[in-house]
């Protein structure tokens, strides 16, 4: 056993547990009831800390730093492998094949048997000298600034006419060109002659003096393009925020390189092949396709390598990513593919006694990728290594040699264990998952009429075989398929780029940090701000931990870092404000009894009683709504879980009027009792007279929808058309698609009878 004694990270309460080693241990629980914060803040952090303990501290000071969780003791833990749900990051050069080590092995094959010879295994690489295209430098694309969309020729230097901020009127850029002292300042750069352009543009060689008196500091002149180019397209941008990566990305054109055709190497690596094939386009064709090209690959020395690389890419399809393509972006994967690629790297390991911690790896996936998901999370196990999964899906849940519990709710209201024990246990359990696992599955069968059509014609984007199709205007349609079939190319892409006054509501991540809060990201704190200064006849810049009012001491963080050179920090209660952020002198203004402090440490549902503002009230109700009210207001964003966020997410994006509503699987990281809390959401909005389109995988979202539009029948070249239009109760009758079959074992095989619900029952 893996003993836990003592673990009060975050909302546990001080509990006491034993973890089977050598099994597969599930970790349920609603969404925000401490599950992850068991596994990954308190045994995954500890593992990976006293692991790194094991290294030099001039090592330890290159390895990411794991702080000692709040727990009082941890016995029997081994090395930890820990996969979470946060994408993988990596910057153009990263691919799937780069990262999986496929592409290395593929490289090695090159270099031996391809002709003509054109090197060793590095002469293949894009990310090498010997191997990169020398136009792009093995980026593939050609980016530039977009001239016309950044530059404003009416306007004057002294008018500010360059659109991106940084080089706006007010900026520190534009002072070099202003006080060079070769243009002049007041003159409209469409009147500049091509000197004075091109000096504008791509000048270099000399120093401005720029600013005056102590601050003035000699500033080499760098043209405006080139500039722009230096600091944001000829460098690796991934370490920017989101925001400065967004800003810049509106000025920049980007088309595949001439010189290569977008496969980032040169022309030497391109002609040598095997079979016909360069590397570039082995690369380029999905796992799938590649397997059957490498598979002819003859010769005692390249039969060998080429069997290495199949072994890799029989990896990606077993955990249902074989219409991936090597030569894929990291950077453009779904969290639930990365995951998924995370654990291809592990697969081949030869280690054993291995803690492998995974944050719900069926994330994204169809019910028949999630029987392959099982099969893998059994290999681990019985190759001897112990598999802690954090997991929502029942399928996954009944795999599992010893289920945790953690509840009874979310927040401050969870935090203990409320049953340990096996799968067919936890069926009896009276908890939140107990009961949902017996709840009985049905399909809707008396389903709302459609009030038109957004008719989508000749669709093609990604796999798309020029899909028509027409969506129900009034109802809710679930569009679904195994994951890769093109469900978000058809509604994300094509249905978006028809119809733009949709909302979209996906799954890309929001910008979070330990400032962030609930209050902050609504735009809440602005309104909260005003009321304490109106009552108090105080300046509304108090009251923010972000500006006058914050403590000196932990400028508003409410924690303060004590820094131990090679050792991980110390994070204490900041001593000064007691963890209040604020000045004393501000927390003793009060409104209606309340300091500032008071106010953000109060739940959401508390707040909806303390609050009159009905601008206030109409956004902590929908944020009650979306079941996030246990939150605090000032809760950092950064501790809230990736179901929280999606939810808050949601709360902010649904309004109340009519529209069209789109959703990419919202019920990630959702319980199964907050999905039919979900439900009652949707179905409003539809009663009320908007159309919603869900894009999802969850058997029991699919069951409930009034229109499903299948695709298929398989992912990438295989998939890309409607393999089925209708309603839920004929796709399980028929069971004709993978989708129809997975829905009618659920529905039939359970001996669950299918049941008749009708809208307003499904709200209740």
């Amino acid at each position: 056993m893996i003993g836990v004694r003592g673990a009060r990270e975050n909302n546990l309460k001080n509990v006491d547990l034993d973890i089977p080693r050598n099994c597969i241990v599930a970790f349920t629980g609603v969404s925000g009831s401490g599950k992850s914060s068991m596994v990954f803040d308190t045994v995954g952090a500890e593992a990976q800390r006293q692991l790194n303990d094991t290294f030099t501290a001039f090592q330890r000071n290159r390895l990411p730093h794991y702080g000692r969780p709040d727990v009082d003791s941890i016995s029997n833990l081994s090395t930890p492998v820990i996969i979470s749900q946060k994408r993988i990051g990596g910057n153009a050069r990263s691919t799937v094949g780069t990262y999986t080590d496929a592409y290395a092995l593929l490289r090695l094959l090159f270099s031996r048997v391809g002709e003509p010879y054109a090197g060793y295994s590095n002469a293949f690489s894009f990310n090498d000298p010997e191997g990169m295209c020398p136009a792009c430098e093995g980026i593939g694309t050609a980016r530039t600034l977009d001239e016309k969309e950044f530059v404003d020729l009416e306007k004057s230097l002294n008018e500010g006419p360059f659109r991106h901020g940084p080089f706006g009127k007010d900026g520190w850029y534009i002072k070099v060109y202003t006080q060079s002292g070769r243009f002049d300042n007041d003159k409209k750069l469409k009147d500049y002659t091509k000197d004075e352009w091109d000096d504008l543009l791509y000048g270099s060689g000399y120093k401005v003096r720029v600013g005056s008196g102590a601050t003035a500091r000699n500033a080499p002149y760098e043209g405006v393009i080139d500039k722009f180019t230096r600091l944001y397209i000829r460098r690796d941008t991934s370490d920017l925020s989101e925001a400065t990566r967004s800003g810049a990305a509106r000025f920049i054109i980007s088309s595949p390189c001439r010189a290569c055709g977008g496969t980032r190497l040169n022309q030497r690596a391109l002609g040598c092949r095997i079979n016909g094939y360069n590397i570039a386009e082995m690369t380029a064709l999905e796992c799938q396709d590649l397997v059957e090209v490498l598979r002819k690959v003859s010769g005692s020395v390249g039969a060998q390598l080429a069997a290495d690389v199949i072994e890799r890419l029989e990896q990606l399809i077993g955990i249902g990513l074989g219409y991936l393509s090597l030569d894929r972006e990291t950077g453009s994967l779904s969290g639930g593919e990365s995951q998924r690629i995370k654990m291809v790297r592990h697969l081949g390991s030869s280690l054993v006694e291995v803690i492998y911690v995974l944050d719900e790896p069926s994330i994204g996936l169809h019910p028949r990728d999630v029987d392959r998901l099982n099969r893998m999370l059994k290999r681990l196990r019985d190759k001897g290594n112990t598999v802690l999964v954090v997991e929502h899906d029942p399928d996954v849940i009944a795999i599992a040699d010893h289920v945790i519990d953690i509840g009874p709710e979310a927040g401050r209201d969870g935090g203990k264990v409320m049953f340990e024990g096996s799968v067919h246990d936890l069926l009896m359990a009276d908890t939140p998952t107990g009961r949902a696992l017996r709840t009985p599955f049905a399909v809707k069968e008396e389903v709302r009429s459609a009030k038109g059509v957004f008719p989508l014609r000749m669709a093609t984007g990604n796999n798309l075989k020029n899909v028509d199709v027409d969506i129900p205007k009034g109802i809710m349609t679930v569009v679904t398929g195994v994951a890769g079939s093109g469900k978000s190319s058809l509604v994300s892409g094509a249905f978006v780029a028809a119809f733009p006054e949709a909302v979209l509501i996906d799954q890309s991540a929001i910008g979070v940090s330990s400032r962030s809060t609930p209050a902050t990201y609504t735009g809440m704190m602005d309104t909260i701000r005003e009321a304490f200064a109106t009552a108090t006849r105080s300046s509304a810049s108090l009251f923010s931990f972000n500006s006058r009012g914050a403590c000196p001491d932990c400028q508003g963080l409410g924690i303060a870092y004590t820094d131990l050179a090679f050792l991980d920090p110390i994070k204490t209660i900041c001593e000064t404000c007691r963890g209040k952020r604020f000045k004393e002198s501000v927390l003793k203004k009060r409104l209606r009894g309340q300091s500032i402090s008071d106010v953000l440490e109060m739940s959401l549902s508390d707040a909806q009683k303390f609050f009159d503002d009905p601008e206030i009230a109409l956004t902590l109700d929908a944020l009650v709504e979306v079941g996030l009210g246990y939150l605090s207001l000032g809760q950092p964003l950064s501790s809230l879980s990736g179901g929280e966020l999606q939810r808050l997410k949601l709360a902010m994006k649904l309004g109340d009027g009519q529209g069209t509503y789109i959703l990419d699987e919202p019920t990630t990281g959702l319980h199964m009792s907050d999905v039919s809390r979900l439900f009652k959401i949707l179905d409003r909005l539809v009663d009320d007279g908007s159309t919603v389109i869900v894009i999802e995988h969850n058997l029991d979202v699919i069951a409930r929808a009034d229109w499903i539009i299948d695709l298929g029948p398989e992912a990438g070249r295989n998939g890309g058309e409607i393999v089925f239009q209708g309603t839920p109760l004929t796709l399980a009758q028929e069971a004709k698609t993978l989708t129809g079959k997975y829905l009618a074992m659920k529905a039939f095989d359970n001996n669950l009878p299918i049941t008749s619900i009708t809208p307003a029952e499904t709200a209740r």
